[in-house]
């Protein structure tokens, strides 16, 4: 009866156990306890109960009693206390002095310690340059001594040591050596392993400078075919443009073929970045070299001017020779050349007199007050009409532009051909024979008068002074102006003069030399030049054309 009374109470402690061990479980759970802790709680229990009763089960199982369940086959019952309990919230990250943003463990253990140090001291051990570097940790605090050649390895060092998973930081108290020796020795050895890989890629290499090669001929023999882009735009620099493009295109596209064969892909990325911000420092450096270039294309899509144009650009006049991608030459009228940059020309004002050989020239001349202006002008005009290089469409005019206190200011306005006269000679001979005509007409061209008032006292000494100085020799001859018709001979003195001046220049103008002065045709001097000029090779293009619409 004791024995069955025992066996009851064993099994019942043993139930409590369980119980116990399972609260464990459960406070571990709330209160974020360990499990592990719990468990060996409940083991130790188990086994110190096992441990005082070991003959009383032995007893049971001979006398196939029911035994009691163990400690671990209560916990085998409840699944739930096995499985691994919840992660905590994690603890915040210690970011002080800390040089590893990895979680820092509340519980370390040396077993932790020795782990990173073997494993610390595994890589450095396989890295030139780090094998001399010691390691020791202490909780999870890495401390760094010993050599290295340089800063780089140190670096290095510090570097592959964080990242290492439950390092805390690393401490450096590690000496850099800077040694000449282990310095050129790492850099020799990193010369040498490139120099042998590029040894190796050598064929590649060629490969890839073949190919480019190959392209690159391809694009300038494609560029240099002028006939099939002048076809394809009859604007010479146009053609020329887009020829330069397509052997860029071409050396471009060979590029990123040979990079791409050799597996370089990443430097063609920093050449054309290179490139791009080299770009903009050049573009701004060289702004109106650019601006000059777009004004050049423009210059010659629009082809205002032709060669051999009469034009003013700014005040500056001349012949064109030729439209270069950097400036118009023009053959000034003094003979000389003239380069005005296309920026200022494409931006300034062009005056053409050769579009229009139509060309108008103006002169003034006053008659007296005392004459009819209209019969000056008739008489101008007549003697303008007599000129060869005048033209009758438009036909010449003559206005009366202003009425002074002593002349008439008379206009007159002539057309001229100027593709077959010269503008400045026409000009010229016309205000000659203009002026000759009146005057022979009797029409004076008057000089400015001024007349002059005394009062009654001194006009009578005046009038005395011819026979208080008779003595002395002096004279004074008061003359009287005559009114005298046109066709009534001068009788002054200045009528005198005038008809002698005539008569000399009759004499005069009767030589050889008479017909070159009064020629009025362009000088061929200049136009010769001019065509010199043009005929002259030169190293630029000329963009006039010709062929191309004008505007």
């Amino acid at each position: 009866m004791s024995i069955y009374l025992t066996q009851k109470m064993l099994t019942i402690i043993r139930r409590l156990a369980g119980i116990c061990g399972q609260l464990l479980l459960l406070l571990a759970l709330l209160g974020q306890l360990p499990a592990h802790a719990a468990i060996e709680d409940a083991a130790s229990i188990s086994a110190a109960l096992s441990g005082d009763n070991v003959d009383n089960s032995e007893a049971l199982d001979e006398d196939n009693a029911e035994p009691a369940p163990a400690i671990s086959d209560s916990i085998a019952e409840t699944p739930e206390a096995l499985e691994p309990s919840p992660e905590p919230d994690p603890p915040p990250i210690i970011s002080g002095e800390s040089t590893n943003n990895a979680q820092i463990e509340t519980t370390p253990t040396p077993q932790k310690d020795n782990d990173i140090r073997q494993r610390i001291t595994g890589i450095f051990s396989e890295i030139d340059g780090l094998q001399a570097v010691n390691v020791s940790v202490t909780q999870g605090v890495v401390t760094l001594t010993g050599e290295t050649p340089n800063e780089k390895k140190a670096q290095q060092a510090i570097n592959l040591t964080n990242r290492l998973t439950d390092v805390v930081t690393v401490e450096d108290r590690i000496n850099r050596t800077l040694d000449v020796q282990d310095n050129v020795t790492t850099v020799y050895q990193g010369l040498k392993a490139q120099v042998t890989n590029l040894v190796k890629a050598l064929p590649l290499l060629l490969v890839g400078i073949v190919l480019f090669g190959l392209v690159t001929w391809f694009g300038s023999w494609l560029s240099n075919r002028k006939n099939m882009w002048q076809r394809l735009t009859p604007n010479p620099f146009v053609a020329e443009l887009l020829a330069q493009t397509i052997k860029v295109i071409f050396i471009i596209f060979g590029l990123i073929l040979a990079l791409s064969l050799i597996g370089a892909e990443t430097v063609l990325g920093t050449l054309l970045g290179g490139a791009g911000v080299i770009g903009i420092a050049v573009g701004f450096a060289v702004k109106d070299t650019i601006e000059n270039y777009i004004a050049s294309l423009m210059l010659s899509i629009r082809q205002p001017f032709r060669a051999r144009d009469h034009i003013v650009i700014n005040g500056q006049e001349g012949i064109v020779v030729r439209l270069t991608s950097r400036a118009t030459i023009l053959m000034t009228l003094d003979g000389n050349q003239l380069r005005i940059p296309n920026a200022e020309v494409f931006k300034g004002t062009i005056l053409n007199y050769t579009k229009n050989p139509e060309r108008r020239f103006t002169f003034e001349l006053g008659v007296d007050a005392n004459d009819d202006p209209l019969a000056a002008i008739k008489v101008g005009l007549d003697a303008i009409h007599q000129l060869a290089f005048v033209l009758d469409e438009p036909k010449a005019i003559a206005v009366i532009t202003n009425v002074g206190d002593s002349n008439i200011i008379l206009e007159f306005q002539v057309w001229v051909d100027q593709s077959e006269t010269d503008f400045s000679k026409a000009r010229s001979i016309a205000i000659r024979e203009t002026k000759h005509a009146l005057e022979n007409e009797g029409f004076s061209l008057p000089e400015p008068i001024y007349r002059l008032r005394f009062n009654h006292k001194l006009e009578q000494a005046f009038e005395q002074m011819p026979q208080n100085n008779a003595t002395s020799g002096a004279t004074l001859t008061t003359t009287v102006p005559s009114t005298t018709s046109s066709n009534q001979a001068p009788s002054s003195t200045d009528d005198k003069d005038k008809e002698q001046a005539k008569a000399r220049a009759k004499t005069i103008l009767q030589g050889r030399s008479a017909s070159d002065v009064l020629d009025a045709r362009p000088d061929d001097k200049l136009m010769e030049k001019v065509e010199q000029e043009i005929a002259e090779n030169s190293d630029e293009t000329d963009l006039l054309n010709n062929n191309s619409p004008q505007e």
